[in-house]
């Protein structure tokens, strides 16, 4: 057999695969060993050329998001948008497969299969004009270092495969990521050329984020705890602040190269902190700008392992939501109020203190002008538990829509 090389005539190419053959095609990250993924005979020449294992399954080329449901079924939509956000590019997406299109060679003998969008022209006016997936593994002998030029495709199988589309060299040189979507929690199977700080970063900003904030009192835990029972991840702020000045070192050593003598054998003297902070406002903004730095980048952090296990909704508690920049983060940003009668007596009741001590932690905190000034909805909670309920969900609700 002799080996063509083929570099503008793609027409050729698509007739090779589509009777069965096999050509070297570019992509983006290397080269790959391309033919016709609907064929099991192909697919199978695929493995004996590559001397790959049958029990290893293939991936498929596919020319764009819109075919993803030809070959999958169950797609969450969170792969649907990490496809249209990174294809064409170096992200292979594995998903449940739908059995009777994908040949059971390709999945190996498994349920699911790999699914890759190359961002390379030629290949994919290949793949267009052939009208059907590539199943396409690197164009290496298994074991071998994956190809980055024609001239190494065929330096390997040269007579051996039908063709090779030469579109030069690939420009990253390395496999593409490989994320498991096929069942929740989404995992990386193989970092390639995709970060995963990309792909995390991308399913973070399709999460539904709530922020709820109001004075003490108001009832923001009941509110909290609608959206628990919806299925959101609820974050307490303050509570991840705590948490960090237990496990993170780093927060420590800043505070205490920030307040020398407030930190003794690895823990916080918060009474010492707060005599030095609350009498000079400097102090109290520079301790802000350190907390709430870490206390963000936590967030950060769990909204996107949340967003990784298949989350969708998320809500973030914090008695500074707004001034510490946390509402920016926010889709939506929600006020609870109610008068300040209704606040001391649930103060009271709650913390076990009496009236004159629940009167001056009401009167110390921001009033309600200062929430309806800076959040997109306000809820009033003077009611029965039932009457909040109501009202809060209808107002999820009209804030979702609008």
């Amino acid at each position: 057999m002799e080996t063509i090389i083929i570099r503008d005539d793609l027409n050729t190419a698509a007739q090779i695969i589509r009777r069965g053959g096999l050509v070297g095609v570019p992509t983006e990250t290397v080269y790959g060993l391309a033919g016709n993924g609907l064929d099991e005979a192909a697919v199978r020449q695929i493995y004996e050329v590559k001397g790959r294992p049958e029990v290893k399954p293939l991936a498929l080329m596919i020319h764009d998001a819109g075919e993803i449901d030809r070959y999958c079924q169950a797609v969450p939509e969170a792969a649907k948008a990490l496809a249209a956000r990174f294809w064409p590019g170096p992200l292979s997406i594995v998903l449940r497969a739908r059995t009777d299109v994908v040949p059971e060679i390709v999945r190996a003998g498994g349920d699911t299969v790999s699914l890759r969008c190359p961002d390379h022209p030629l290949t994919l006016e290949a793949l267009r004009l052939a009208g059907l997936p590539f199943a396409a593994p690197s164009a290496n002998p298994s074991g071998q270092p994956s190809p980055k030029t024609a001239e190494e495709v065929c330096s390997y199988f040269a007579g051996r495969i039908d063709a090779v589309i030469d579109g030069g060299p690939c420009g990253l040189g390395r496999e593409s990521t490989i994320l498991d979507m096929s069942r929740a929690p989404w995992r990386i199977l193989r970092q390639g050329a995709l970060p995963e700080q990309s792909i995390r970063g991308a399913l973070r900003e399709r999460l539904r984020l709530i922020g709820i904030t109001g004075p003490s009192g108001s009832g923001k835990t009941t509110a909290l705890q609608l959206l628990s029972e919806r299925g959101a991840l609820v974050l307490d702020c303050d509570a991840v602040y705590h948490e960090l000045l237990r496990d993170r070192q780093e927060l420590l050593d800043e505070l205490s190269a920030a307040f020398p003598g407030t930190v003794r054998d690895g823990v916080l003297d918060r009474s010492a902190l707060a005599k030095i902070v609350f009498s000079d406002g400097h102090a109290l903004a520079a301790l802000n700008r350190i907390t709430h730095r870490y206390v963000a980048d936590e967030v950060s952090r769990r909204l996107e392992d949340f967003a990784m296990a298949g989350g969708t909704l998320a809500a973030l508690d914090a008695i500074e939501l707004i001034s510490g920049g946390l509402a920016d983060k926010c889709d939506i940003v929600i006020g609870i109020l109610a008068d300040e009668e209704t606040r001391v007596a649930r103060i009271m009741a709650r913390d076990g203190i009496d009236r004159e001590a629940a009167l001056l932690r009401v009167r110390a905190q921001r009033d309600a002008r200062y929430f309806i000034d800076n959040c997109d909805c306000i809820v009033e909670n003077n009611g029965s538990a039932a009457e909040f309920t109501n009202r809060f969900l209808k107002a999820l609700e009209e804030c979702r829509h609008g």
